[in-house]
């Protein structure tokens, strides 16, 4: 009998001990995997750092460490690359610069423990006051999509029916003005926004500086739109997760043309003067609009920036690529070092000889696929990567650079010049309005 309880407690004994030692091989097994992520991510945020891709442009999560569990939720549901990972158990990001606001890590916490927020301590964005409905400081202006901070198409789809719900409102008193709302720009959110305004039986009028689409039509023909479903008023759901600009300007159309919709296109805004009760828009062409209230749905660059050099003003310079497959057997520059500069170099380069310009030693802040595509068609002698290099002047037939460097200039054959240098906040325009400008340092544009 003591025989039988001393072998039932060796075999309890050893099955126990197994089981401690399967349970504390898997625990090592799955802390050791987790330490070395932990490095890796350690060592991808230290590359970032060194490249300039660390600090966040623009939108970007934050993540609270106190309420973060680790889940992975956030750095899954990120349809970029390398934007988040995880550091001793905890989110954090890792190239913050290449974050363009999709939101998708903030919706897929499950602790709500990442804020999206625009600007950082040390780099202010600067961005026009608005309050939780979209109106500024000037009664009757509201603001919606890439100028207030959204980017992204589904966001800015999301505010511009989010402002036209809360300018309906405000607009069932009488007045004297020709038009409910007056919509600027036919962008993404100037789309939603109109749209929004047909369903709520709104007086609108849209009007767009270039034509259908905004930013998004700036875009080379070829580059592909990253969005989510989106929800697009009088039209319904909307799933593009991969698209080119060609498939999503004809979305924009159908959706229009359903419900009898037009945009007043090439009808730059130049003025805006509050009258009594109402505004007075005035346009490019002289003409004189008055509305109750009027929508902003431009974009943030507003005006190109130039070069300020000889010969900028010449038919053969571009600040935007439309129909890069129509240009062929040309001597072209492509100025600067951004994704658009990088984008249209390479459109470009299938049927072209193109030397791409850049003032800086290397690119920074650029898309990984983009930086990875370049430097191949570099090596392959696709196109001539020539940094450290500035635009003194540009001929009918040549173009001058200067090496910053070595001082070198070189004066070279040119048939076209591309110039890709960011644009400026239209600032001077909107101050004009009375509408205030403020600089936001790492403060929340959506949180829980």
């Amino acid at each position: 009998m003591d025989f039988l309880i001393m072998e039932q407690l060796i075999e309890n004994i050893l099955i126990y001990g197994l089981t401690f030692i399967l349970c504390g091989t898997v625990i090592f097994i799955y802390v050791r995997k987790q330490i070395k992520n932990s490095k890796k991510v350690e060592e991808k945020i230290a590359k970032a750092k060194i490249d300039g891709l660390y600090e966040p442009v623009s939108l970007h999560p934050v993540v609270d460490v106190n309420s973060c569990i680790r889940t992975g939720a956030c750095i899954a549901a990120c349809p970029e690359k390398d934007i988040l990972g995880i550091v001793n158990g905890k989110a954090t990001t890792v190239n913050a610069s290449h974050c363009i606001g999709h939101g998708a890590c903030f919706h897929a916490c499950p602790t709500q423990a990442i804020t999206l927020c625009i600007g950082t301590e040390k780099r202010g964005v600067e961005l026009p006051h608005v309050n939780q409905t979209f109106e500024t400081n000037v009664q009757g202006i509201y603001i919606a999509g890439e100028l207030g901070g959204m980017g992204l198409i589904k966001n800015a789809v999301e505010q511009g029916r989010q402002a036209v719900e809360n300018i309906a409102k405000s607009s069932k008193v009488q007045h004297g003005a020709t038009y409910d709302l007056v919509i600027v720009g036919a962008g993404p959110a100037g789309i939603s926004a109109t749209l929004t305004a047909k369903k709520l039986r709104l007086k609108c009028l849209t009007l767009e500086q270039d034509t259908l689409g905004g930013t998004v039509f700036t875009f080379p023909r070829s580059k592909i739109v990253m969005t989510s479903t989106m929800d697009l008023p009088l039209y319904g759901k909307v799933k593009l997760f991969e698209t080119s600009k060609s498939e999503l300007l004809k979305l924009w159309n159908e959706a229009l043309e359903k419900n009898q919709l037009s945009i007043q296109e090439n009808s730059k805004v130049e003025k805006i003067i509050q009258k009594e009760g109402f505004f007075e828009i005035e346009t490019i062409k002289g003409e004189k609009i008055s509305s109750k209230n009027i929508l902003l749905a431009i974009g943030r660059r507003g005006t190109p920036r130039k070069l300020g050099v000889p010969g900028e003003m010449q038919e053969k310079v571009a600040y935007r690529l439309l129909e890069p497959e129509i240009i062929s057997g040309q001597e072209i520059v492509v100025v600067g070092g951004g994704d658009s500069a990088i984008e249209s170099a390479l459109l470009l380069a299938d049927h072209n000889h193109v030397i791409l310009s850049y003032r800086s030693e290397a690119f920074s802040r650029i898309k990984p696929k983009n930086s990875e595509r370049i430097l191949e068609a570099a090596a392959s002698g696709k196109v001539q990567l020539w940094f450290n290099t500035n635009v003194l002047d540009i001929g009918l037939n040549d173009i001058t650079l200067n090496n910053s460097l070595s001082g070198e200039q070189m004066t070279i054959k040119n048939d076209l010049v591309y110039i890709f240098a960011g644009g400026e906040l239209p600032t001077q325009f909107l101050m004009k309005a009375g509408i205030q400008i403020t600089k936001k340092f790492g403060e929340a544009i959506l949180k829980h």
